[in-house]
């Protein structure tokens, strides 16, 4: 394989010549909905395996079974693989693996388009995960591509991993499948945004609390406990240590403070009746030099001495999800160097290296001793992608840009 300036440039060049090709892919993708919940996501494999196969990408097909799908709280996934092996089955080199996420938060109310449409307006395409990460089963696809018409190389390989589990911890994605060994890479690469190449990011803790009280007629409330009375009172104290939370400071450029969400509540029978149970669910990020066992033992013993001050009241928790932090392992020098190189000469501005108040399924693979970074389509921040609000939207341009980025990347980390 060549280095030269050229052969970037041809690579360049492809990606224009096939972006119209691109981005009607990726139009197709936001067409076929993976709200997770519920997370019955294998319609959306199967459509995602016909189309790459109408691109000459063969994708196996790896069914989760049933039973540990539902054990995950989803209906069905199955997880796909594109695997590109050049010079040969007995040729060595990097097998570098591109992952990206399909599932996605419900579409929720205010948009302006289609959730599900895939609508283009002035030069941006809109639909739910058009930002995070449908958009990156085009990137990866289309880089490939391009690497192979352009390139041709001749050693190493690539992988494509398209799975459906992120939004809820990625158990059923590549935690299983790097149990069973069926991906076994060198180097990865997970969809992220274009302007920055991200190497750390914070962990994730999600908890369910019931309070239980005693039912009542609410013309006699002394009758009963009221449960919603004290899930207000437990959800002041964990609000309150939100103001503990921001004298944490990370030492990761891009990542500040813990914090804690409440993201649902639900409780009660009627207006008339004093509410017998009350459940909400948290979420608490935690940065990367916190320790996730302390974290959630703080939590319980928070929650639980302030239930046992109101008489009557019994609570129970319930983990949901526990995401540790991404840690950046040394290894990543190749992709990060890599991808600052190109993301320069491509977006003529500097990328920088930072980490990210989310979490992503690359922890999996560094807890793996796997070195990954996040890169792939998107704006500057998550704010500008609207990723879990209404009308999520990509730049088409940060699509072809990223594009070239990433086949640019391959083609130097296969080399």
């Amino acid at each position: 394989m060549t280095l030269d300036h050229a052969t970037f440039q041809k690579m360049d060049d492809w990606v224009d010549a096939h972006f119209d090709e691109q981005v009607a892919f990726l139009q197709a993708l936001i067409r076929v909905p993976t709200d997770t919940p519920p997370g019955n996501n294998a319609p959306h494999a199967d459509r995602t395996a016909e189309l790459l196969h109408a691109m000459g990408l063969d994708a196996e097909k790896h069914p989760v079974p049933a039973a540990e799908v539902h054990a995950a709280g989803l209906e069905s996934i199955t997880n796909l693989i594109v695997r590109r092996k050049y010079g040969g089955q007995h040729s060595n080199g990097t097998t570098v693996l591109l992952n990206a996420h399909g599932d996605v938060v419900p579409p929720g109310e205010g948009w302006t388009h289609d959730p599900y449409g895939g609508a283009i307006e002035n030069g941006k395409i809109y639909g739910r995960a058009a930002a995070v990460s449908k958009c990156d089963f085009s990137t990866y696809a289309f880089a490939v591509r391009a690497l192979e018409a352009v390139a041709k190389p001749t050693k190493g390989s690539v992988e494509l991993l398209f799975t459906y589990d992120e939004e809820f911890g990625g158990e059923v994605g590549p935690a299983w499948l790097l149990k069973h060994q069926i991906i076994k890479p060198d180097l990865m690469i997970a969809a992220g945004f274009s302007y920055q190449v991200i190497t750390a990011h914070n962990g994730c803790l999600q908890m369910e609390v019931t309070v239980h009280g005693k039912m009542a007629h609410a013309a006699i409330p002394e009758s009963g406990v009221d449960a919603l009375q004290a899930a207000n009172k437990i959800l002041t104290v964990l609000y309150g240590q939100n103001a503990l939370y921001k004298q944490i400071t990370s030492k990761v450029e891009g990542i500040t403070h813990p914090y804690l969400n409440i993201g649902t509540i639900e409780g009660g029978t009627n207006t008339n009746v004093v509410p017998g149970r009350v459940s909400f669910k948290l979420d608490r990020r935690m940065i990367p030099e916190e320790n996730p066992t302390e974290v959630e033992a703080t939590l319980r013993q928070i929650i639980s001495e302030t239930a046992a001050h109101m008489p009557g009241v019994s609570v129970d928790i319930k983990r949901i999800l526990l995401a540790r932090a991404m840690q950046p392992l040394a290894g990543n020098k190749p992709l990060v160097e890599a991808i600052q190189k190109h993301g320069l000469a491509v977006f003529g501005e500097a990328v920088p290296a930072l980490g990210t108040p989310l979490y992503t399924d690359v922890r999996l693979f560094c807890e793996a001793g796997i070195p990954g970074v996040i890169y792939g389509a998107g704006p500057r921040t998550v704010l500008e992608s609207h990723a879990k609000r209404a009308d999520e939207r990509l730049d088409l341009e940060d699509l072809r840009r990223a594009t070239k980025v990433v086949a640019r990347t391959l083609l130097d980390l296969l080399a």
